[in-house]
């Protein structure tokens, strides 16, 4: 079920492939019509896949998955992973999952991929770009790491943490471009792709 914001879908021509709240409100800053919908993929990784090729590709295959209800659109995908001594972690899904993941970060960095996809259904066209992000975390105590998971329970954020809300106690330091890729939607790379198919934030209205 699509679900407009920002206007009516009868005039809305961009799409977030997403049933992620935060996404919504980040791309609600850009103060362009849209509207969602959820894709439903599989989103288990390929045997030796790349943390790299995972999010490039489940962001391309989330606007892929939606596409053909929208045939005059652009299209939004976007995934995220966070990448710790090799391995790939992504929603927790569980307290237990998340006291474990964030006692393994504690006092360490930590990169994040999010996966960007803007398909042009209209041309056939799509642009594709992973942002990295690093993040150092505080020492954190196990009472700390208690607390926070009861307190915000981010079992379906990828690191076990949502930068959007108390997770930001979690951090001695911020590295990166675009601290919105933290939360699930690089918005400088997404303004990029959006003016070179024509849809331009700060274009006329």
């Amino acid at each position: 079920m699509t679900e407009p914001s920002n206007s009516q879908a009868s005039t809305t021509k961009l799409v977030l492939a997403s049933s992620s709240r935060w996404r919504r409100e980040l791309l609600d800053r850009l103060q362009l019509p849209y509207q969602c919908y959820s894709p439903d993929i599989d989103e288990t990784p390929h045997s030796g896949e790349t943390p790299h090729a995972l999010v490039h590709r489940l962001a391309l295959s989330k606007a892929n998955a939606v596409a053909h209800r929208f045939p005059h659109h652009c299209i939004i995908g976007s995934d995220q992973v966070a990448v710790f001594e090799g391995d790939i972690l992504g929603k927790p899904h569980t307290k237990t999952k998340a006291r474990a993941n964030l006692s393994r970060f504690s006092g360490q960095r930590v990169t994040f991929l999010t996966g960007l996809a803007l398909l042009d259904t209209r041309h056939q066209r799509h642009q594709v770009h992973v942002e990295p992000f690093e993040v150092v975390f505080r020492h954190l105590s196990a009472q700390e790491i208690e607390n926070y998971v009861a307190k915000e329970q981010p079992l379906d954020s990828a690191g076990s943490f949502r930068m959007e809300g108390l997770g930001i106690a979690l951090f001695e330091k911020l590295e990166g471009r675009d601290p919105n890729a933290l939360i699930g939607l690089p918005l400088i790379a997404l303004c990029d792709m959006l003016r070179q198919a024509g849809l331009d934030p700060l274009g006329a209205s």
